[in-house]
């Protein structure tokens, strides 16, 4: 029998131990989702890392962390301190040498823009001594996957994905996404919001798309970070069900779904046989599992909206430099308000669930570009509801109306295409 890591009791007292699957549900729900009035906001970007004079050249992790400094994560300096930026904001790596910034919540729009702009400016000025730049797209288009992480986690997860197919090592080190943190908000408002934040994600991930190919493939999807996400692992990538609900399906798929990775002493953290975490439940492994290994096992789920105790919404790609203002302002004014809410499933009803459709064809698709202009119409009307000044809101109007145009009529396309080394 294999037995999983346990804190040593001198640090504190031992995380509680799941004696039965309903004890582990309700965990599940307690920590995912967590209510009261929606009042805070964030936003993680993801980039891939490149060398300023040749993006196709393998970026080298001595060269990443040298720049980062004291800001480099464990994962890539085991003992750096893992400094802030100066607003806060913590940075990690991913697995291929992307670089994530992940804000604090803030309670104002106007003041979390400003907060990415700073982190932004101050990731980009880390970088550029070393010849280093941030990409500009959803997906390396330059290179194969790479992993440079070697840390067990990663390795476990490779492992795992690898039997379904290379998409797991794509996403793994050739994707960054965008993703917008948004309060839970009131119990007897789940639902509406849970079923429109998922009925958004066609519309909005055709609306931003931009990864127009990915490591040399799949030129031909105007979304294929999401493509690849998709062919990962379905049972773990897969968007959660939408029903009356939404808790109790996604404790009871989170319980569901097989354990990838097992922390325990040495570097191999891979199961020793397939096991879900129901079944850890039931005995399958020497010891049972604790909220730890719960916690754990919920940070190895990848749907397109993810519940974290707020919703952290999974669906975007990347923008182009300074395009992140607009999706998260168009988010935060379509959630400010219950109306806006149902303005928003009206707006998405007739395209909810053309997950990849949106990512196949953009706003190509007809329904898509119609579903797309109700929502930014939506959003445009609803923005007086955050903090943003008139003349901002205004400007991210323009934005959102611009790129709008351009995707319907399939000129962005063209321009990423065609401008970029």
């Amino acid at each position: 029998m294999v037995a999983a890591v346990r804190p040593d009791p001198a640090q504190g007292p031992a995380p509680a131990v799941f004696r039965d699957r309903a004890e582990a549900e309700a965990y599940v729900a307690s920590v995912c989702f967590k209510h009261g009035p929606p009042r805070l906001l964030g936003v993680e970007i993801e980039w891939t890392v490149h060398h300023a004079d040749d993006p196709a050249r393998q970026l080298d992790a001595e060269v990443l962390a040298a720049a980062l400094g004291k800001h480099a994560p464990p994962t890539l300096v085991p003992d750096s301190p893992q400094r802030p930026l100066p607003s806060g904001t913590p940075l990690t790596v991913e697995p291929g040498g992307q670089v994530e910034i992940s804000t604090p919540p803030r309670d104002s729009l106007a003041e979390l823009l400003d907060t990415v702009a700073e982190d932004v400016d101050h990731l980009t000025a880390l970088l550029e001594p070393a010849g280093l730049v941030l990409g500009d797209r959803g997906a390396d288009p330059h290179r194969p996957p790479r992993r440079m992480l070697r840390v067990p986690r990663y390795t476990a997860m490779e492992r795992a994905f690898e039997p379904i197919g290379p998409e797991g090592l794509t996403m793994m080190c050739s994707t960054a996404g965008m993703q917008v943190c948004l309060d839970t908000g009131e119990r007897a408002d789940l639902p509406a919001r849970w079923a429109a934040v998922h009925a958004l994600g066609p519309v909005l991930l055709a609306l931003f798309a931009n990864s127009p190919g990915i490591g040399g493939r799949r030129a031909d999807w105007t979304c294929a970070r999401m493509r690849t996400v998709y062919g990962t692992d379905p049972v773990r990538t897969r968007p959660a069900a939408v029903c009356a609900d939404p808790v109790a399906a996604w404790a009871r798929r989170v319980i569901d779904s097989p354990v990838i990775v097992l922390r325990r002493p040495g570097r191999d953290w891979r199961p020793p046989f397939p096991l879900t975490f129901a079944d850890w439940i039931a005995g399958a492994l020497e010891q049972p599992p604790t909220t730890e290994d719960l916690d754990y096992h919920l940070s190895l789920q990848f749907p397109p909206v993810r519940p974290r105790g707020y919703l952290e919404v999974r669906y975007l790609d990347t923008p182009p430099p300074g395009g992140w203002a607009a999706p998260t302002a168009l988010l935060a004014a379509l959630f400010s308000d219950a109306a806006a809410v149902d303005g928003v499933l009206a707006a998405t009803e007739a395209v909810a669930g053309r997950w990849l459709a949106a990512a196949r064809h953009g706003l190509a698709d007809p329904a898509l570009a119609g579903a797309a202009r109700a929502v930014v119409d939506l959003g445009c009307r609803w923005l007086h509801r955050t903090d943003l000044p008139a003349d901002r809101a205004g400007a991210i109007a323009e934005e959102l109306h611009r790129t709008l145009a351009e995707k319907t009529a399939g000129r962005t396309a063209e321009k990423i295409g065609g401008g970029r080394s």
